[in-house]
């Protein structure tokens, strides 16, 4: 059991300027930071010179971190006494595998903080001066994902 959570952090949309101030502090203070493909690189200037930055990223059709590592790297660091940043693009609830990276971190008695980021959908929207919703034209805004599980669309849109 560690004494110390996982710090699951989303990286917002790209522009640094957008992190949250508890996720800047949390990635100032860790020791460990494994960040994925779509993280501004530009936000790990904000690391602490000491800490170990460990990319993890997944990017489509490239030689990628096999989500098991991922992981086991984040369990086993926690369980190691350090403080570990798990750096997302976006938010790492939408689309990001992160109900799946914390369950095997609650599973080896590991707390969990999520900091949540600016999903790309409403960030890249906004930056565009495009309303998700606006009254009298559009009442909700769906998040539906370009990417099949097991190579198969698994949408019921009726």
């Amino acid at each position: 059991m560690s004494d110390r959570p996982v710090n699951y952090v989303g990286a917002g949309p790209g522009d640094p300027e957008l992190l949250t101030l508890k996720a800047l502090r949390l990635i100032q203070s860790a020791d460990v930071i494994l960040y994925d493909n779509l993280v501004n690189r530009q936000i790990l200037d904000y690391a602490r010179r000491d800490a170990e930055q460990v990319y993890v990223g997944k990017k489509w059709r490239a030689p990628s971190t096999r989500q098991e590592a991922i992981n086991e790297l984040m369990r086993d660091e926690a369980l190691a006494g350090k403080a570990v940043v798990r750096l997302k693009g976006g938010d790492p609830f939408i689309f990001g595998r992160g109900g799946e990276e914390v369950e095997v971190l609650i599973e080896a008695g590991i707390d969990v903080i999520a900091v949540p980021g600016i999903t790309a959908a409403s960030g890249s929207a906004s930056y565009a001066g495009i309303p998700l919703t606006y009254r009298e034209v559009s009442l909700s805004v769906r998040f539906v994902t370009g990417h099949r599980a097991e190579n198969r669309i698994n949408l019921d849109w009726p």
